[in-house]
C-alpha cells in the first residue's frame, strides 16, 4: 500500500491511465475485428472500408503508447495484404 502522498497520487494516476488504455485497446480490437469479419464474409468493399477505418485507430494507439509502433504497422500491413488478395 502507498504510504506517501505522492505515491497515493501516482496510484490514482496509474488507475486512470489504465482505464483509458483499456478503452483504447478495446476500440482497436473492435476495428480490427470488423476487418476480419468482412474478410471472412468475402466482402471486398466492406473489408476495404473497415481497413480504412481501422488504420488510423491502430496508428493512434501506437502514438498514445498503447501499442508499439512496429506492432501497429505490422497489423496494418498484414490486414492490407489480406484485403488486397481478397479483392484481386
Amino acid at each position: 500500500m502507498a504510504n506517501t502522498t505522492s505515491a497515493k497520487k501516482a496510484t490514482r494516476k496509474i488507475a486512470r491511465r489504465t482505464d483509458i488504455n483499456k478503452a483504447r485497446r478495446s476500440r482497436v480490437r473492435t476495428f480490427v475485428r470488423k476487418v476480419e469479419e468482412a474478410l471472412a464474409a468475402g466482402d471486398a468493399a466492406a473489408a476495404a472500408a473497415a481497413l480504412k477505418a481501422a488504420q488510423p485507430e491502430l496508428m493512434r494507439a501506437a502514438t498514445k503508447g498503447v501499442l508499439h509502433a512496429n506492432t501497429a504497422s505490422r497489423k496494418v500491413s498484414r490486414l492490407a495484404h489480406r484485403v488486397k488478395t481478397l479483392s484481386a
